[in-house]
């Protein structure tokens, strides 16, 4: 009996001694294999790092960022004392097709651009063309009469006009002046397009309501008419 007791014993010794010698191998092998995966990171990532470092430069080569040097040297040409009143915006939108070399070997030698163009339109009336013989007190009560409306500014928003699509011929570099074109054709389109809706109208009509508020503050005149413009013969 005491045979097979110690029989056993030295079985259990035996397999634990099994155990544990294979758990430390197997310890040791993966203390082998991480300092290997460590060391194999360690040179890879130089490698890592100079393929981005390449691929920055391809980038850089292939769409550099533009650079844009101002002259320090600003030279005025001339100064001028204003007196208009702007009386109203408008804000117009509009779609300016371009193009060039259209025709037979368009799709060798032509250009075409689509231009989004947002613009804005001021207008008002120039006091400064407003002389003595246009003011007259009768009876506590101003008449005046004010110089035509005009259109002060149209320009386009750089920041919300661009180039939605261009396409040039396979043996052309594209025509440099179609978008200075298309930007102009697009400013007189947005002043056409506001002077058809009528800004000059709203623009007169805007400075007479804030002249007669004005004018009623500092003349204490009982009423303040405006004189429509002599008709043109």
């Amino acid at each position: 009996m005491e045979y097979f007791k110690d029989k056993n014993l030295r079985s259990w010794i035996l397999t634990i001694g099994i155990l544990l010698i294979i758990g430390l191998s197997a310890y040791a092998i993966v203390s082998v294999v991480r300092q290997s995966v460590k060391q194999a990171q360690q040179v890879v990532q130089p490698v890592s790092d100079l393929s981005n470092a390449l691929g920055t430069q391809v980038a850089q080569v292939l769409k550099p960022t533009p650079t844009v040097f101002i002259d320090p040297v600003a030279i005025v040409h001339q100064v001028r004392s204003l007196a208009r009143l702007e009386t109203i915006q408008y804000s117009v939108e509009r779609v300016i097709t371009a193009e060039s070399g259209q025709g037979t070997f368009g799709f060798l030698f032509g250009d075409r651009l689509l231009l989004v163009a947002h613009g804005i339109v001021v207008a008002g009336v120039d006091l400064e063309k407003l002389a003595p013989a246009d003011l007259r007190v009768q009876n506590n009560i101003l008449y005046v009469k004010l110089p035509d409306p005009g259109i002060f500014i149209t320009t386009l928003d750089n920041d919300k006009s661009y180039i939605y699509n261009r396409d040039t011929g396979a043996l052309t570099k594209g025509d440099i002046n179609l978008e200075t074109t298309a930007r102009r054709a697009a400013e007189k389109s947005i002043e056409d397009a506001a002077l058809e809706d009528g800004i000059l109208k709203l623009a007169q009509q805007n400075a007479e309501n804030y002249l007669s508020r004005l004018l009623m503050e500092i003349g204490s005149y009982s009423e303040v008419i405006f004189l429509n413009p002599t008709p043109e013969p």
